[in-house]
């Protein structure tokens, strides 16, 4: 008997077409899940950014305004924060940027990111020297003097330009032994806002009755009857009664961005910084209120955070 041989039988074009199909599905099923986590991997790590952003900023700003006002009693003469005709501690400016190297808020500038504000604090160092004994610090991180006069006061301000990439960030102003400089403190800012806690009581209580940003001070400060036959005779009595002495406490909210879009959806999310209500109620506050569909195409998947606080200014009743 002779054995037949056993006939080889390879794939058909039909078979082989439709494996091929299934593999590239499986492939771009894998790709598209590889995207995906990417993409949320990237996102996830924009926002702890942001965070961390963010809570740097209200740390460096909390000390700042919790160190406002300070009065040195260890100094050899009477604290200049007893002059009634002292300058305020505070002072802002709302939808205004500034000058870097201007002294103090002097140089205004147009605003930058939806009318984003500035923040001005004064206070007194402690020590002799350029740069004090080291335990009263300004915005940057560097000493500051106990005051021999009024210009001796240190300066921390908080304001929003942008840099040479064009991205706005938020900055610390101050003034140093060569001059006034400013560093950068986070970047990515679509908006920073700032609320004054104003004590309106006569006699004063140290406890704020409302909230407004430095426009509403200043409105507050134009209404006010003031005396003296000479310019300099109504600054002092302004200085006296101005309200920005009545402030008792201060909101500041930032809103940032991350540095590329990696969010999947396509939601145009609204964020209110001092709340819904706030928005809805003070329309004309720029910059309190920020839709995405207000920001270019380009910039709209990107993470963004809302981050805010509420810190007393250590301030005496005017």
């Amino acid at each position: 008997m002779s054995a037949r041989p056993c006939s080889a039988r390879g794939w058909t074009v039909i078979e082989f077409a439709i494996a091929l199909a299934l593999g590239l599905i499986v492939v771009l099923l894998a790709s598209g899940l590889l995207l995906s986590a990417g993409s949320g991997y990237r996102n996830h790590s924009e926002n702890i950014g942001l965070n961390d952003g963010g809570r740097h900023a209200l740390d460096i700003m909390a000390r700042a305004i919790r160190q406002g006002a300070y009065i040195n009693w260890d100094s050899k003469v009477a604290p200049i924060e007893l002059d009634d005709a002292a300058p305020a501690p505070i002072a802002g400016l709302d939808a205004h940027s500034i000058g870097r190297s201007s002294a103090d808020i002097s140089e205004v500038l147009p605003a930058v990111a939806h009318g984003s504000d500035v923040l001005a604090l004064r206070f007194s160092g402690s020590g002799e020297g350029g740069n004090g004994d080291g335990s009263s610090l300004n915005c940057a991180g560097f000493g500051v003097a106990v005051p021999h006069d009024e210009d001796g006061r240190g300066w921390s301000i908080f304001y929003v330009a942008a840099n040479g990439d064009g991205e706005a960030e938020l900055r610390c102003k101050y003034r140093g032994a060569s001059g006034w400089g400013a560093d950068a403190i986070v970047r990515g800012v679509d908006s920073f806002q700032v609320l004054y806690g104003v004590d309106t009581d006569t006699p004063a209580d140290n406890i704020p009755n409302a909230y407004v940003n430095a426009s509403g001070v200043d409105a507050m400060d134009a209404a006010l009857v003031l005396s003296g036959a000479t310019p300099d005779e109504r600054l002092r009595d302004l200085r006296r009664k101005t309200f920005w002495k009545r402030v008792c406490s201060v909101k500041v909210a930032l809103l940032l961005h991350g540095d590329s879009n990696t969010r999947a959806d396509t939601v145009a999310t609204r964020f209110d910084l001092f709340g819904p209500a706030y928005s809805e109620a003070h329309g004309d506050d720029e910059g309190v209120r920020v839709t995405e569909a207000s920001l270019p195409s380009a910039q709209r998947a990107r993470a963004r955070r809302v981050v805010g606080m509420t810190v007393a200014l250590r301030n005496r009743g005017g």
